[in-house]
């Protein structure tokens, strides 16, 4: 048992579903920390070693009024500490016991050994082969920019997320640091639990290598392969504003922000009616995003104005009635008061010492078997009251011989129904096909996933264009494909019977489709009691927003995030046109790991109710922290930095490039002074600390850009690299097609597929080899797999599958516009 902190501060009993689980971190990084903490969210024993200064996190800013390090803070709750001393005699022999008696080792050191003793894990795992090992780096051990100095930001800057942000004229605007942690956070956790699922079946343990730089192209991955189909098409428009679709931005009101986005025609004509602008909705010029994209600042003039004569909530409240994806932008205070956040637990109390506050929960929101609400922050050295039960799974102990799993994928075995469309769900579920699960994906004829394009146009349809679009491949790859129409009888049943033999369901359609197409939780814990079953809605099942429409980019406009980017006097600045996609995806494949060995050990399913806007919150984390104890929110500091300094975004030689560059340390400063001719800052005792440097920070930027103005952006990386000084080139999504570091690392794979012929897939950033996973097949064209799934796996007949085409509950190809109408009439009949 352990214990959960309420709101009231009132201690409360709750069992963990992981609290089997005994996990040891070593090392520093903000990825194996929050990979750690989703397992301590979930009961495990996570010890921390730390060495007798503490973690070097524990130093990052933004700091409370007490000192604690809010992001700390956020990523180390419900740990318990261990300091030891590398330097102190049976330091290595301490460590090593340690680790021969946990489950699950998450490595850090290859970012920060924090002093770590030098420990032998090859020779440990020899002596425990059910040991579970995650070691983290930047770049991974090999290529190019192995060995790299870096920082979070110059990684995301490498990784293309960094350059489509911010104004259109002067440097890109970049977030704040540790968003690199959390996303590679979440893959490291991914990796390890789905190797507990693999060794309860009698497996081995297994040892991961995750590449943070890589695990950061999960964002990246839509704009990628655009550029792909598409070519050099992508460059900054301005702040809040992205390709491929306009608007997708964060505008003022009469009072507060609004996020608004219009993907389809019917979005652009409502939102232009609301405003009254005829002459806009008219324009035949601007009926596709295209259009708009070139028109952005006759656009931007006419609509602006006009959100000014309202307030964000009301635009919201009119937003709803049109099916318009608008939503408020809130500040960090008004996530404070937000009462359902709050009672869904993505907003919980935490600990720091003797101060108090609030900060972002698990979003991992399973029903049955919730994660904890809220903890406390370990001191160095600090114990937890936690009782860990250490009773193994079956075939789980650290002793265990299983041989079984070699060359296996570790979720072989596990079936998936995915009913998700877009990139949230079918990232996800892409990610459960690559660790080896059988997600088979369930389309319609008349209603395929929208990611193929889907356009009802003659051309379009016989052409069979919906099977040349690149996201689409890209984020159904290793699955297998069917359609069943849904909304028919036969169709229903047969999707039932799949479900009966499934481990697992994912949707993201609105809350209400499955429900009333009579595949609620409800009805599916009766057909098979053992299936996870999750929803992955924009806000939550009974959120008051639940009906709001919402993409990637009202996530993240929703999220809170935005009002901590960008400088003081300046309005919320997104950083993604879609970013709450990829993060929707990935929180979602943790939770049904979670809830999947939570099924494999007692039998039980359970519904997740994943509300994918509070993905995105983790990234405000400190900043609700911050909020919440002192007041007052910390300064906004652009493309500066609160540690670092210099620290920013410079220009280079060529047309529109840039790189990120960053002094994290005096011995960086010194080296970086003498490389850009500044022999006597080098030599200065007084500029030796970051503050007394801030005093002339103008002046340092001026003479950094001076010297890289006069070289190509890889240049000036590879001069900065020499020196060890963290730089990094800020790419586009383009760019990483060609990257030589991903390049020599096998990254991007090569597959064959209809249609559209060999295009390169990205691989996961998990590996267990030097090399990735191997992609197994390209993913299916429409019902590619009908006869394989209805007669392999239910037993069809021939004839049978010859009738449901004839009825038009299965097919290879989407419906006209006039046959769609059929159907409509045959289903209402």
């Amino acid at each position: 048992m352990f214990r959960k902190i309420s709101v009231a501060g009132k201690m409360e009993p709750l069992m963990g579903v992981l609290s089997h689980l005994q996990v040891i971190e070593i090392g520093s990084s903000a990825a194996t920390s929050y990979c750690a903490r989703l397992f301590a969210d979930f009961g495990a024993d996570v010890q921390k070693v730390e060495p007798p200064s503490g973690d070097p996190l524990r130093r990052s800013a933004p700091l409370t009024p007490g000192g604690q390090s809010t992001w700390f803070a956020f990523l180390n709750f419900n740990k318990s500490s261990i300091i030891i001393d590398a330097t102190e005699p049976g330091a290595l022999a301490r460590l090593a016991a340690l680790i021969e008696s946990c489950d699950i080792l998450i490595d850090g050191r290859e970012v920060d050994s924090a002093d770590c003793p030098t420990v032998d894990i090859a020779a440990i795992r020899q002596r425990c082969p059910g040991l579970i090992y995650l070691e983290a780096n930047w770049f991974g051990r090999e290529g190019p920019y192995a060995g790299f100095a870096t920082t979070d930001s110059t990684v995301r800057a490498l990784a293309g997320l960094v350059k489509l942000v911010g104004p259109l004229e002067g440097p890109p605007l970049h977030a704040p640091d540790f968003q690199t942690g959390i996303i590679a956070g979440l893959w490291g956790f991914i990796a390890a639990a789905s190797s507990i699922v693999a060794r309860m079946r009698g497996g081995r343990g297994r040892w991961w290598s995750l590449s943070i730089f890589e695990a950061n192209l999960a964002p990246a991955e839509y704009h990628m392969f655009e550029a792909f189909a598409r070519g050099d098409v992508m460059r900054r428009i301005g702040i809040n504003r992205f390709w491929p679709t306009f608007p997708a931005g964060i505008y003022e009101t009469k009072k507060g922000w609004l996020g608004v986005t219009t993907l389809t025609q019917a979005q652009w004509r409502a939102f232009c009616d609301m405003l009254g602008l005829s002459e806009l909705r008219d324009d035949p010029a601007l009926v596709l995003n295209e259009g708009r994209l070139l028109n952005v600042e006759q656009i931007e003039r006419q609509f602006m104005p006009r959100l000014k004569a309202r307030t964000a909530p009301e635009w919201f409240a009119e937003g709803l009635k049109r099916k318009i994806p608008i939503v408020p932008v809130p500040e960090v205070p008004d996530l404070l008061q937000d009462t359902e956040k709050i009672a869904r637990g993505a907003i919980v109390p935490v600990l720091l010492g003797e101060e108090q506050g609030l900060t972002a929960g698990s979003m991992q929101r399973l029903t049955l078997t919730p994660p904890r609400r809220g903890g406390k922050v370990p001191a160095p050295g600090e114990q937890q009251d936690f009782a860990n039960s250490r009773k193994h799974l079956t075939g789980s102990a650290s002793g265990s011989s299983g041989s079984i799993d070699t060359g296996r994928q570790p979720l072989q075995g596990v079936r998936v129904i995915d009913f998700s469309m877009g990139w949230a769900g079918p990232l996800c579920t892409r990610t459960l096909a690559d660790l080896g699960a059988d997600v088979i994906k369930i389309e319609a004829i008349q209603y395929p996933d929208w990611w193929r394009g889907v356009d009802r146009h003659p051309d379009y349809v016989i052409g069979q264009i919906y099977e040349k679009t690149p996201s689409f491949c890209i984020m159904n790859r290793n699955k297998r494909g069917i359609t069943l129409n849904l909304k028919r009888p036969q169709g229903l049943a047969l999707a039932k019977r799949l479900l009966a033999a499934a481990d697992i369901v994912v949707g993201n359609y609105s809350v209400d489709v499955l429900p009333k197409l009579g595949l609620g939780y409800d009805v599916l814990k009766t057909i098979n009691p053992r299936l996870v079953m999750m929803s992955m809605s924009a806000f939550g099942t009974n959120s008051v927003h639940r009906d709001c429409r919402a993409y990637g980019s009202t996530l993240e406009q929703g999220s809170g995030l935005p009002s901590v980017i960008g400088r003081t006097d300046g309005p919320p600045v997104m950083s993604h046109v879609a970013f709450g996609d990829s993060l929707g995806g990935l929180n979602g494949c943790a939770a049904v790991l979670i809830a999947l060995i939570h099924a494999r050990n007692t039998g039980q399913g359970q519904f997740i109710d994943l509300a994918q806007v509070e993905c995105m919150m983790p990234f405000a984390a400190p900043w609700i922290i911050a909020q919440s104890v002192g007041g007052t929110l910390p300064e906004r500091y652009g493309n500066r930095h609160p540690q670092f300094v210099p620290h920013g975004c410079f220009r280079c030689a060529g047309e529109d490039d840039w790189i990120m560059i960053a002094a994290t340390d005096e011995d960086m400063w010194r080296r970086l002074a003498g490389l850009i001719g500044r022999p006597d800052w080098a030599t200065d005792v007084s500029l030796r600390s970051a503050e007394a440097r801030r005093s002339i920070e103008d002046l340092i930027e001026r003479s950094i850009e001076a010297w890289t103005l006069t070289r190509d952006a890889d240049q000036a990386m590879s001069v900065l690299q020499a020196a060890r000084v963290a730089a990094g080139v800020a790419r586009l999504p383009i760019d990483l097609l060609n990257d030589r570091h991903l390049g020599s690392r096998g990254f991007l794979q090569e597959v064959e597929r209809a249609f559209i012929g060999l295009h390169p897939q990205p691989s996961m950033p998990i590996r267990e080899d030097a090399w990735p996973y191997a992609i197994r097949t390209a993913a299916p064209t429409l019902g590619q797999h009908n006869r394989e799934i209805l007669s392999g796996l239910l037993g069809l007949s021939e004839g049978d599958i010859a009738q449901l085409e004839r009825e038009g509950i299965i097919g290879t190809k989407i419906l006209s516009e006039e046959e769609l109408a059929g159907t409509r009439k045959v289903s209402s009949s």
